[in-house]
């Protein structure tokens, strides 16, 4: 963690139904012989000052791995979105001295080493509400850097509003986005199927 960053903690999104590889936990795969979990876990640490996961179900599941286990504060499964929010009002009650959540999937084995400082100051210089990651062109939205103080106004949007859409919400606040370069590897690539998995697999040779 740069010292000299704004307080963050980071929830990884594990809520997700995994349905392109026929249900189960897609973090739970494995990458040359490390679950995709522990390789997010392994990049983000040193970056965050805390660090939570958002999962429903059991979360016996996720014991190993050492971090607190957050069910959705809002029913029904309702995306990225919801886990965000769980991680906001998470955060306002158990770390008041954290003004700042960075959200990120876990299907993304080769996260960046310099995600948050590179948000975080995206975010400062163009006095933005909000900093997204972003790679070829492609905008990531549920690698997010979020204010822990906009939690009542998301409630408002997924609970009376029924809004799914990151980047409808996004779009109401000022919005830092950041480009990493996608090549040789593209940071932010996901791990959504089973021929991704075997992609990976080659990419994780290189990965450093």
């Amino acid at each position: 963690m740069t010292t000299n960053q704004p307080a963050t903690l980071g929830v990884l999104l594990a809520g997700g139904l995994a349905r392109r590889m026929g249900g189960g936990d897609k973090p739970m795969r494995t990458i040359g012989g490390r679950t995709i979990l522990d390789r997010v876990i392994e990049r983000l640490k040193p970056q965050c000052d805390d660090m939570i996961l958002n999962a429903n179900g059991d979360p016996a599941r996720f014991a190993t791995f050492g971090l607190p286990v957050v069910a959705d504060t809002v029913e029904g499964f309702v995306g990225p979105l919801g886990g965000v929010l769980t991680a906001l009002e998470w955060t306002a009650t158990n770390k008041p001295g954290i003004e700042w959540v960075l959200s990120t999937a876990t299907d993304c084995p080769f996260l960046p080493r310099d995600l948050v400082e590179r948000l975080q100051a995206a975010r400062i210089a163009e006095n933005a509400q909000l900093a997204v990651a972003s790679s070829g062109g492609q905008t990531h939205p549920v690698i997010g850097l979020w204010n822990v103080s906009l939690r009542d106004e998301l409630r408002h949007a997924l609970v009376v509003e029924d809004m799914r859409k990151i980047d409808r919400w996004t779009a109401r606040y000022r919005l830092a986005t950041v480009e990493w370069p996608d090549t040789p590897i593209d940071p932010f690539f996901n791990a959504n199927t089973v021929d991704d998995i075997a992609a990976a697999e080659e990419l994780a040779k290189g990965d450093t």
